[in-house]
């Protein structure tokens, strides 16, 4: 059984971060940059997206080692330079892929909100609340304003120039600063996602 849930939820978490990383393409392509069409990114099919680190390994060790499942696809390519907004393009094309976990998120929570979903058998609601829930750990997680996620991006944008010695600072140790967060810090995304589920579902 253990198994067979662990089929569905790496399939939905697929589904998640494939339409996470088209997002940012179909975003960037908006403002100018087609990078990612040209590079045939721009598609819901997951063989184009997948990490086999991302996608299959980290997701593995997730739900088989703490009881839960996260991972990620193959990030989109996009040219900053090409984007017709030069001030705030690279902040929309990071803000859409969370964005488009938390409408993932809205829209099967107001199913179940609303009692559209009360047809339908346990093991089907139980998929419903697995979709919601993991849609809001990848907003919450990838809105965090550290390099690489998408909230640094976010966050780079409206930092006025005199300050970029901050963006520097935090891009050449990344890496640091993402382990100090899941060691330490990561308890704070769990209240985060839980309220959030709640207010959607009610």
């Amino acid at each position: 059984m253990q198994e067979v849930n662990f089929i569905f939820s790496i399939a939905i978490l697929i589904l998640s971060v494939v339409i996470h990383e088209v997002s940012h393409g179909f975003v960037a392509n908006i403002l100018g940059d087609g990078t990612a069409r040209h590079a045939g990114r721009l598609t819901l099919n997951p063989l184009k997206h997948l990490d086999p680190m991302g996608s299959f390994i980290i997701p593995m060790l997730t739900y088989f080692g703490g009881g839960f499942i996260f991972g990620w696809a193959k990030p989109v390519p996009y040219n900053p330079y090409n984007l017709k907004d030069q001030k705030w393009g690279e902040a929309k094309v990071a803000a859409a892929g969370p964005l488009s976990n938390l409408l993932i998120a809205l829209v099967f929570g107001l199913i179940l909100r609303f009692g559209i979903a009360d047809a339908l058998g346990s093991a089907s609601l139980e998929m419903l609340h697995l979709i919601i829930y993991l849609n809001l750990i990848l907003a919450v997680f990838n809105l965090v304003p550290i390099p690489p996620l998408d909230g640094s991006k976010v966050l780079f944008s409206i930092l006025p120039y005199h300050m970029r010695y901050i963006q520097d600072f935090m891009e050449q140790y990344w890496l640091v600063f993402i382990g100090i967060f899941i060691f330490f810090l990561s308890g704070v995304l769990s209240p985060v996602v839980e309220y959030l589920f709640r207010l959607i579902v009610g």
